[in-house]
């Protein structure tokens, strides 16, 4: 039983750790087109990474997802891996990427300890892939996808944000891509951080409208399945995957959040959709490798935990910080 339990009485059982704010896409929901990365001081290393997962592990956290920016991007990511798989009470190990590199990852990352892969894939069209990223290619992507399940990797998961006028007409053609290749899908509606404008707003494309077009052609199947994340997924007939929709607009699911992000400056992120956090790096920088400290500030931190975020109103906080430097 985790000892992370807030003033609400939720447990907190899951981190997710970001390695780096930096990426090899500029993704239009993800970053600014010419962002301004952190310099190398600012950003936690291997091993304080390693200690902060200790910490959260000690405490009862069964599940640690690593983030960014783009994780592959940072050399000595499959040692963080091999650190981090070593730690006991850790059930599991996983890492949201864009799929760019691993063609030359995927093996490295599953015999270094990695459980499960969740891969960013928007768009199936060449043309708007790179639109959408700025910067990406398409057909990297598609092979990182055969490269990790030629590595092993079980039930890998596809990530796509929906856009309306952008990508909300390739909703059949995800499903058909994932059908064909075995692979879930979770569709999530866009996280409004950043620089929120009128095209932003005007853009959003709910879970529930993702959905019916679905069931215009599979309808779909409530299922008992559950990850640790806010999904709730379905079935369809004639497939063994299962569909999922992320819904921090229309479907909030704060009464159960059983996570918190730690970024890769050390902030300990309580909430998505709160600017409350506690500075971990000053600890693991002032007292190197002094695990008990650390639980004892993740213990205190916990308390400033809110009861939810605050999404999309008018006079709701806007959060300034972008995607990659909070941690996808």
């Amino acid at each position: 039983m985790s000892l992370i339990v807030d003033t609400f009485g939720r447990t907190v059982e899951y981190l997710r750790l970001s390695v780096t704010d930096r990426c090899d896409f500029r993704c239009v929901y993800c970053m600014s087109e010419d962002p301004c990365f952190l310099d190398r001081e600012q950003v936690l290393s291997l091993e304080e990474l390693a200690w902060i997962g200790q910490a959260f592990t000690e405490l009862g956290v069964k599940k640690i997802r690593l983030t960014g920016g783009e994780p592959l991007v940072r050399s000595d990511c499959d040692q963080l891996v091999s650190l981090l798989g070593k730690l006991p009470g850790l059930q599991e190990l996983s890492m949201t990427t864009n799929g760019s590199r691993l063609t030359k990852f995927a093996d490295k990352m599953h015999q270094s300890g990695l459980n499960r892969l969740n891969i960013s894939l928007d768009t199936l069209k060449p043309e708007r892939f790179t639109e959408l990223t700025r910067k990406g290619k398409l057909d990297r992507v598609i092979a990182g996808i055969d490269a990790a399940k030629a590595a092993g990797f079980k039930r890998i998961k596809v990530n796509a944000v929906i856009l309306r006028g952008q990508n909300d007409d390739e909703v059949l053609d995800l499903i058909e891509f994932c059908r064909a290749r075995e692979l879930d899908i979770a569709f999530i509606e866009e996280m409004p951080l950043g620089i929120i404008d009128e095209r932003k707003q005007s853009r959003h494309c709910s879970s529930d409208e993702v959905k019916a077009i679905i069931e215009q052609r599979y309808p779909l199947m409530l299922s008992n399945k559950r990850t640790g994340g806010p999904a709730r997924y379905y079935t369809m007939a004639g497939s063994a995957i299962h569909v999922g929709f992320i819904s921090p607009h229309s479907n909030n699911f704060c009464h159960e959040c059983n996570r918190v992000r730690v970024t890769v400056e050390g902030r300990l992120l309580l909430c998505l959709g709160n600017e409350n956090s506690v500075d971990l790096k000053a600890i693991v920088r002032q007292y190197p490798g002094d695990i008990s400290r650390l639980k004892q500030a993740i213990i205190a931190a916990i308390k400033l935990k809110p009861k939810e975020h605050h999404f999309g109103g008018e006079d709701e906080t806007q959060i300034l910080r972008f995607m990659n430097t909070t941690g996808g």
